[in-house]
């Protein structure tokens, strides 16, 4: 608990057995309740995640999307909060994340990774992509965000209804933020720092860039 809140945090995971350790490891004592989404992993991560007294909840259909889509439906807390299961976003600054949110009066907090505080945590093909999918987010519907990528994310359950979300691969990271813009929740953003990642690197970039960035279009045009 924290501020009388109870606080849940969502991990999908697709083989990612040495990376959720760190992360599980790391959180702070203010979590009750960690949900690890098991997005079909060949290896032990559901076994490790298990054994450090998360909740695992098995998710079939294969996407980043999918896996948030059977965590957060499964999470119980007043206050969700989101992390990759490959350590590069800080388990740490959840409660300070949790206040800045109730002490602002938010709905929905994304926490921004720019400017890097290590620049060496991302290069620079990503920092660009980054750029230009933030950008066109921007541009497509007249909402600012510093960080339209970020996986890492602060909100209260109760707003999680009032959103539509279609997507079930890379693009619900940014289509959850744009969903809680959209639907006139009170957001915000806070500065994280960001750390190089644990383990194998799983996103095809140019792949998965091309594929957020059709997908804005789709959106701002009522095509999903």
């Amino acid at each position: 608990m924290h501020r009388n809140l109870k606080i849940s945090v969502v991990i999908p995971c697709y083989n990612e057995e040495d990376g959720v350790r760190e992360v599980i490891g790391r959180m702070p004592p203010a979590v009750d309740e960690v949900v690890v989404v098991d997005n079909n992993c060949t290896d032990r991560t559901a076994e490790v995640a298990r054994s450090l007294g998360a909740k695992v909840v098995a998710e079939r259909t294969p996407g980043y999307g999918a896996a948030y889509k059977a965590g957060l439906a499964a999470a119980t807390g007043d206050i969700v909060v989101t992390l990759d299961g490959d350590g590069t976003y800080p388990p740490e600054e959840i409660p300070r994340l949790v206040d800045a949110l109730e002490g602002r009066s938010w709905d929905f907090l994304s926490a921004s990774r720019f400017p890097l505080s290590d620049p060496r945590a991302m290069n620079v093909s990503n920092r660009v992509g980054n750029w230009v999918l933030t950008v066109a987010a921007a541009v497509l519907f007249f909402k600012p965000i510093r960080d339209s990528q970020s996986g890492m994310w602060v909100f209260r359950r109760a707003a999680l209804g009032r959103l539509r979300l279609t997507s079930d691969g890379m693009a619900f990271s940014e289509e959850i933020k744009l969903e809680a813009l959209l639907r006139n929740l009170r957001f915000g953003e806070e500065h994280i720092p960001y750390g190089a990642r644990v383990g194998e690197v799983k996103l095809q970039k140019w792949r998965d860039g091309w594929r957020n960035l059709t997908f804005l279009v789709r959106k701002r045009f009522g095509w999903v």
